[in-house]
């Protein structure tokens, strides 16, 4: 990466720019709910360990977590998708409120229950919380009518209104055929950014500005295992090529990330050095930390390779926070200053 894409005032102006933007995210709302306890003792009915239960919160976590990175950037969200008639969707539809996001695309389908992730945390304030299980309650199956219809018809009058479309797949039922064909011509026609970030079938999404997929979910829809630099590229091209997309960013974890773009070069940057010392703690959520950052970037006027730099630098400050974080303007800038020229990752 040249020294010209990485200009701290260029982009902390695009920062900046940020809350000018209004962005559509469209997908699977999940309930991520944190059991959190101090462990106790060994249970003498089984060879477990007994946690004293300490705190217990429910935030926003899959597309809404896409929403809330894009929220607190300062963008003015608006969300639509699905949740059930029950306490999780409740407690969902109240911390969406409270971050003043826009839900009046969020259904109530009392035939499905919300999407909810329940992770059991250990530990106390003077060490480290371990993340010890994880217990999902999820419906996979397709939306049906007429909340389907209530998404197309929300999907439709929103568009001509705003800057960008994330469509966030988590499998979970909601980005459907019907839904795709829906969004991505409209928004098009339209000239907006559109943003897929997807667990799988990457080449559903045609013609969209870019797919964010991460490492495993680009060598399952390539059908390649990655181990070399050219078997990445090959990857990333493969990609660009299927989807017809403008751009494909693979996240590669404690690799970075590489940006392949129609008639450029791959971009390969390394996981982004902070300047103080601090130990990854979670890395969920971070995909979707990086959808955000790059779509509001793209609207902002960064090129694929700047917006992917901001991306990259947004992913290295919320693996460093416990559960599904994200990152306000002043933050983001203040990992700029003094960050040095990206050089290539190369792989084994």
């Amino acid at each position: 990466m040249t020294q010209a894409l990485v200009d701290g005032a260029r982009l902390r102006s695009l920062i900046k720019s940020f809350k000018e933007k209004r962005v559509l995210v469209i997908g699977d709302m999940v309930a991520d709910e944190y059991l959190i306890g101090r462990p106790a003792r060994i249970s003498r009915e089984a060879p477990v360990l007994i946690l004293e239960l300490a705190e217990e919160r429910t935030v926003p976590g899959g597309a809404a977590n896409v929403a809330i990175n894009s929220c607190s950037l300062g963008a003015e969200v608006f969300l639509t998708g699905v949740v059930g008639d029950d306490l999780p969707g409740q407690k969902l539809r109240k911390a969406i409120d409270e971050l003043h996001m826009h839900q009046e695309g969020v259904f109530t389908d009392s035939t499905r229950p919300t999407s909810t992730k329940t992770r059991i945390m250990a530990g106390s304030p003077q060490i480290v919380r371990q993340h010890i299980v994880r217990v999902d309650r999820v419906d996979t199956s397709e939306v049906c009518e007429p909340y389907k219809e209530q998404i197309i018809n929300y999907i439709q009058q929103m568009l001509p209104h705003i800057d960008a479309v994330v469509l966030s797949d988590y499998e979970n039922g909601v980005i459907s055929p019907d839904i795709i064909e829906a969004c991505i011509p409209a928004a098009h026609e339209l000239n907006k950014v559109v943003v897929a970030d997807s667990h799988g079938s990457l080449f559903r999404f045609q013609g969209v500005t870019a797919i964010t997929p991460n490492q495993p979910e680009a060598e399952q829809a390539v059908g390649t295992t990655i181990t070399s630099s050219s078997q990445l590229d090959e990857a990333g091209y493969k990609l660009l090529k299927g989807s017809n997309a403008q751009s494909i960013l693979i996240t590669r974890g404690s690799e970075g990330m590489s940006l392949f773009e129609q008639g450029q070069e791959p971009v390969h940057l390394p996981i982004f050095p902070l300047s103080y010392a601090s130990e990854i703690v979670d890395t969920n959520g971070a995909g979707d930390t990086v959808a955000a950052t790059f779509t509001l970037a793209l609207t902002a006027g960064a090129t694929m390779a700047e917006a992917a730099y901001l991306a990259n630098a947004a992913a290295a400050l919320v693996v460093r926070r416990l559960g599904c974080a994200s990152n306000t303007p002043d933050e983001l800038m203040s990992v700029l200053e003094g960050a040095g020229e990206a050089e290539p990752s190369p792989l084994p």
